[in-house]
């Protein structure tokens, strides 16, 4: 039975998110060197690798049979668009935009998930909180960017929301698939390796295949490939088997608020007035959906383990 979040847990989550909240940062800072997309498909092929040899040298996992035909290439498909349209995104707006449409990715998920499971409808809270998210990213439509930006800032924030949306929807297809009964690495090794697949023949046609090797960029390429999509997932999956998920998934709201802090730190990137007050309600929004278990289990004070194995891609 999965427990309440304690210290521990709310140290490796503090961690997690800050890894997260960088990714975005490190594909950015490095864009000149090698383009977002081919960022995205290397670090996929190297973790798909790791992810299978410690699946079956260390942890030793009795892998779904059939699991991968259907429901793998749909997860493994949607993966690459979420990827893909980051990684478009970012070369028009800020990090700090793409860092929290991103993480709108839970808003679609918890959408789709109320159409297919009936055990996951959402109450009147939770439309709620829905509402206030889809405000706030209206507020941040409305506004533009302040500083040097490309003049299709406006795409870029569109592929950053559609991102998220590939996110949720990669959550659903899992959910309700075949692949939510197989091991957290079998599945995230199902998207990995269909993201390096399509993504490296999608930068290559879309002429996004620039690759300079200096030392800044193969020193983001080893962190997203080896910190990211490595190790930082089996530690987000090992908290899932022991912790109470909806209390992870509200901790996990730490990982915009610290992608839009190092995008202004290091990328110098500047926040508007309608960036702040937009992101503000998209993340208090998304708090509601997500933590509403927690709060729930809080005022009962009736501890409760709800059912996800839904590995999510960040």
């Amino acid at each position: 039975m999965r427990r309440p979040v304690d210290k521990s847990a709310a140290a490796l989550m503090l961690v997690l998110c800050l890894l997260w909240g960088f990714q975005q940062v490190a594909i950015k800072a490095v864009a000149g060197d090698v383009a977002p997309i081919l960022q995205v498909a290397l670090r996929s092929g190297v973790s798909a690798a790791l992810v299978w040899l410690f699946s079956r040298l260390v942890l030793r996992d009795r892998w779904l049979a059939g699991a991968g035909v259907r429901s793998g290439v749909i997860a493994g498909v949607l993966f690459a668009a979420e990827f893909m349209l980051m990684g478009e995104g970012l070369r028009f707006t800020s990090a700090a935009h793409v860092a929290v449409f991103l993480y709108t990715g839970p808003m679609f998920a918890a959408l789709g998930l109320h159409i297919a499971l009936p055990d996951e409808r959402l109450d009147w809270s939770q439309w709620g909180g829905i509402g206030l998210a889809f405000a706030g990213v209206a507020v941040i439509f409305l506004g533009r960017p302040e500083g040097p930006v490309s003049s299709r800032w406006l795409l870029g924030d569109c592929m950053a929301l559609c991102a998220g949306a590939a996110w949720g929807m990669t959550t659903v297809a899992v959910r309700t698939s075949r692949l939510n009964d197989a091991p957290a690495a079998q599945t995230l090794f199902h998207q990995l390796v269909w993201g390096f697949v399509l993504l490296v023949p999608a930068a290559i046609l879309t002429g996004e295949d620039h690759f300079h090797g200096t030392p800044l960029a193969w020193g983001s390429l080893a962190y997203q490939a080896l910190v990211v999509s490595f190790a930082s997932y089996l530690v987000w999956f090992w908290l899932l088997r022991h912790y109470l998920a909806a209390r992870l998934g509200v901790l996990s709201f730490m990982s915009p608020l610290f992608g839009v802090a190092m995008g202004a730190l290091l990328l110098h990137e500047r926040l508007d007035t309608a960036f702040i007050a937009g992101a503000t309600l998209v993340i208090l929004g998304l708090l509601v959906v997500s933590g509403h278990g927690a709060l729930v289990d809080a005022l009962t004070r009736r501890p409760r383990a709800r059912r996800s194995r839904a590995p999510e891609s960040l």
